[in-house]
């Protein structure tokens, strides 16, 4: 079975706004139709950016950049929806622009923390004011230019925390430096290039650091073909080496393979999975997204340990580790994932909560889990808890042929991956040809 997946969701959203910042057209394609890249969208055009509709087939898009300092106060608060990634990054443009603007979300986004975010604007300069809970939104946000410098040592690997702060140096022509205990996805860096920022980054003795010493004035228009999303080709993957499309298993065609993101691979390639990868053709300069096809075919599986330097970049696909290790001999073992404590649900509680309704064995740690694999018949219903990972992860067992899975809130997967369902049926239906 061939498939193709939408866009990647943290691609469109950082393309949307630098495209937004630009001065020029920009011309897009590949960009996700979702409900996070809508929110994000949505916001911008109420900053004053002309944002057309995004097309669900992926067309292209053009975008008459409104500059740097384009950007004017909203009428009306910035509603992100659901989208963690639109919220944080727009903070950092805000920032450092000549703007104030409320933001806000839906009830799942609203006990989110985005403090960590916040923490280093205030510390450049900008006036942000939490109006309800401290830590949480809706705040208000009012930007200074310029900004001051920053050196920021962040206490996790975030390429929200990052990006935002690359974002607010940019906006108010800022020097900024961000340290992090480990590398997180680099999609901002890469992109930035590509406008004609110079990013330098490297290793050093605390972990990964990332700075922007002479931020431009102006950034040049963007054309870029946003690749199919690893994440969402992730529970392709996982249902493949499930034997879920039989023996055959599911090739999905152009996807983004930036090193930051494939660990998922790696960890499915060492439970037992059969994977071979053709790297589309072309360089792939410090300021392009590595893309191919990724083949997988069903093999053994069996338990693995994920944690320390792996788990960054793989953290979106932990519980769909998690849910694989439910059918895999052995004891998966999951550390160092505390973040998942604060993603649009917590993550780890819902993950066992789940597991657990379904009969597996399940260990719960603060900041993992211990799944132990069995050969039963995994029946039942699961909560989605208002998380489209969770539901999309859950649902990718529902391929294997003793169980009966069913998901309380399918609607939920539009966020990410609209026409998932759609595609999960033709998996199973790929099955059903090979038996």
């Amino acid at each position: 079975m061939r498939a193709r997946v939408p866009g990647d969701k943290s691609l469109t959203q950082r393309a949307l706004i630098l495209a937004a910042l630009a001065t020029g057209e920009s011309r897009l394609t590949g960009l996700l139709h979702g409900g996070d890249a809508a929110s994000t969208a949505g916001a911008l055009r109420a900053l004053g950016a002309e944002i057309p509709a995004l097309p669900p087939d992926g067309g292209e898009v053009r975008i008459q950049g409104v500059g740097l300092q384009g950007l004017r106060a909203p009428t009306g608060p910035l509603d992100l929806g659901n989208s963690g990634t639109g919220t944080r990054l727009l903070m950092g443009v805000l920032a450092g622009c000549d703007a104030k603007a409320v933001l806000t979300g839906d009830a799942s986004l609203r006990q989110r923390p985005m403090a960590r975010v916040i923490d280093p604007l205030t510390k450049m300069g900008a006036s942000v004011q939490y109006l309800g809970e401290v830590g949480r939104l809706p705040v208000s946000i009012e930007g200074r230019r310029p900004l001051a410098a920053i050196d920021w040592p962040s206490p996790v690997a975030s390429a929200q925390v990052k990006s935002a702060i690359l974002l607010a140096g940019l906006t108010s022509g800022a020097f900024a430096l961000v340290t992090e205990p480990r590398q997180s996805r680099d999609h901002t860096e890469r992109l930035f290039r590509s406008v004609g920022v110079s990013v330098v980054e490297h290793p050093v003795a605390e972990g990964w650091r990332v700075e922007m010493r002479d931020p431009p004035e102006t950034l040049r228009p963007l054309e870029f073909d946003v690749p199919g999303d690893v994440s969402s080709a992730a529970f392709l993957f996982a249902a493949a080496a499930l034997g879920g499309a039989g023996p055959e298993g599911i090739t999905v065609e152009r996807v983004g393979l930036n090193p930051t993101r494939t660990a998922f691979l790696d960890v499915l390639e060492r439970m037992g999975a059969l994977i071979d990868i053709e790297m589309e053709g072309g360089s792939q300069a410090p300021d392009q997204e590595p893309v191919g096809d990724v083949s997988v075919r069903p093999g053994g599986l069996t338990a693995t340990i994920v944690g320390g330097e792996e788990v960054p970049r793989l953290i979106d696909e932990i519980p769909l580790v998690a849910a694989l290790g439910a059918r895999a001999k052995g004891t998966t073992k999951i550390s160092d994932a505390i973040e998942l404590r604060a993603k649009e649900s917590d993550r780890i509680d819902a993950v066992v909560k789940n597991l657990r309704g379904l009969g597996v064995e399940v260990t719960e740690y603060q900041d993992g889990l211990e799944v132990q694999g069995t050969d039963d018949p995994l029946r039942g219903q699961v909560r989605a808890f208002h998380d489209h990972r969770i539901a999309m992860s859950f649902s990718v067992l529902n391929t294997v042929r003793s169980c009966d899975i069913e998901v309380d809130d399918r609607a939920v997967a539009g966020v990410s991956f609209p026409g998932f369902w759609g595609l999960m049926a033709e998996v199973e239906r790929a099955r059903r040809r090979s038996e």
